[in-house]
């Protein structure tokens, strides 16, 4: 069977679905090709579920400490099963209410694993996709333009083969149906810190290795100490600058063990099991890329500013396409190169002013350069920090921990970066985002009226500060 419509997606993650609605909404007709469940990493394996058990993690962390808020309980009981029906039913939730969008959209979603073919009976041009179904079947989606948005998969290391019991991913680490008692977690990116900050709130005791200097090693540098200041004082055991030897891994009586080098020393570390997160890795196998004129580098799908590949009727978006791999940006890619190829405007993504997020406790937020990235760009900067300690509502709220810090252009007076630790903070970035793109200056943002009390008012405290001006110290 051959199905035409002028635009097809291969895969319904994030940045696929939100493609298709912006193109259904264009007046397109569009199909969706998805080898497994509408919404992809993000919604089954990824963003939703995790953020679900921290949710869970952080109340269990707080009833525990509702002393200090002069409330005394008897005692709280964990029960993981709960947790994680809570997570699912989230996910089952959110999972129907795509499928609703697909729907109202009018767009035709074929479940079955899609694969490009080059020129052939169906079209003088390469870009329909073969599409294998469930039952065995075939069917050809012939569009006039498509969009690759296949995702990607947790990325492992030669000799640390996930095997689901000791050797765990984080999509693993997602269906656990008992907490370990203790972890090693190799890698301090994002995931691994999210997953450290989870597992030590459920009571797990979590080692994390990182190979860099710093955790979270693409942030700020006094965000990333402050950090692991804070995960230490929980209890967590962190070692940077440091690597596993896959080698000496080993598995036996319930335990694993491995040994770490850091430096010249070597030490032997043991844990009930071991989550590897040392990033992702696109999903460019086994989807027909060799009959096409589609790049690929480095193990992503090359594309232009306005996400053509190779071939201008074929678009890439999303973790695929390498860059910051964050679920809003893919989104936002979705929507560009629907925009371009339907004619209309596009303004592309420029990917310093996308707001990235740490769902630790407490939680990480920043958007645009860092400090050092401004230095080594050689420009001039000035710098404000404020703490939320001077906050009353973080004080009201029980998290005075962290702060912000504002990087501005010495010379300019533009902003170039805002990056923020504390409570809140992920809900609080879109602010400092929104100024940079208005290409606001840290003194307009300090000239608004912030209510009282609340956590926002860090922001123009912290803008006034560049300048010496901060009310509050």
């Amino acid at each position: 069977m051959t199905i035409s419509c002028d635009v097809a997606v291969l895969g319904g993650g994030t940045g696929g679905y939100v493609a298709a609605i912006r193109a259904a909404q264009l007046g397109k007709q569009v199909v969706i090709i998805e080898a497994d469940k509408l919404g992809g990493t993000c919604l089954h394996r990824g963003c939703i579920p995790s953020k679900s058990l921290l949710r869970s993690a952080e109340v269990y962390a707080e009833i525990r400490d509702s002393a200090s808020y002069g409330i005394e309980t008897a005692g709280a009981t964990l029960v993981f099963s709960k947790v994680q029906e809570r997570k699912t039913g989230i996910v089952e939730q959110l999972h129907q209410g795509v499928q609703y969008l697909m729907r109202k959209n009018k767009i035709q979603v074929i479940h079955g694993k899609g694969r490009v073919i080059g020129p052939s009976i169906f079209s003088p041009k390469s870009g329909a996709v073969a599409v294998e179904l469930a039952d065995g079947e075939m069917e050809t989606v012939v569009p006039t333009n498509l969009i690759i948005a296949t995702g990607s998969r947790p990325r492992t290391i030669p000799g640390l083969e996930p095997d689901g019991r000791f050797i765990l991913t984080s999509d693993d680490a997602l269906i656990l149906e008992e907490l370990p008692e203790s972890i090693i977690i190799v890698g301090g990116g994002v995931i691994g810190v999210e997953w450290a900050s989870m597992l030590s709130d459920f009571g797990v005791r979590v080692t994390i290795v990182e190979a860099a200097d710093q955790l979270l090693p693409a942030e700020d540098g006094d965000i990333a100490r402050e950090l692991q200041k804070l995960l230490a004082k929980r209890g967590v055991a962190i070692h940077t600058g440091s690597t596993v030897l896959p080698d000496t891994y080993q598995a036996k009586e319930g335990q694993v063990s491995i040994d770490m080098r850091t430096g010249e020393q070597i030490e032997t570390l043991t844990a009930s099991c071991m989550l590897v997160s040392v990033g992702r890795q696109a999903n460019v196998e086994q989807i027909g890329l060799e009959n096409t004129d589609v790049r690929v580098e480095r193990g992503f799908i090359e594309v232009n500013k306005f996400y053509q590949t190779g071939e201008s009727h074929i678009y890439a978006i999303g973790d695929v396409i390498g860059g910051m791999q964050l679920a809003h940006a893919a989104s936002h890619e979705g929507i560009a190169a629907v925009n371009h190829l339907a004619g209309e405007a596009v303004h592309p993504l420029q990917p310093h002013m996308i707001p990235r997020c740490v769902y630790t406790r407490p939680e990480v937020a920043s958007v645009g350069l860092t400090e050092k990235e401004a230095r080594g760009k050689g420009l001039e900067v000035k710098v404000g920090k404020f703490p939320f300690q001077a906050i009353g509502k973080a004080l009201v709220h029980g998290s005075k921990e962290g702060f912000i810090k504002v990087v501005a252009d010495a010379n300019s007076n533009d902003i170039l970066g805002v990056q923020m630790i504390g409570a809140h903070v992920t809900d609080l970035i879109s602010e400092a985002a929104l100024a940079q793109l208005l290409d606001a200056t840290p003194w307009e943002v300090g000239q608004l009226v912030y209510p009282h009390p609340t956590l926002s008012e860090i922001i123009g405290e912290g803008m006034l500060a560049v300048d010496g001006l901060s009310i509050g110290m």
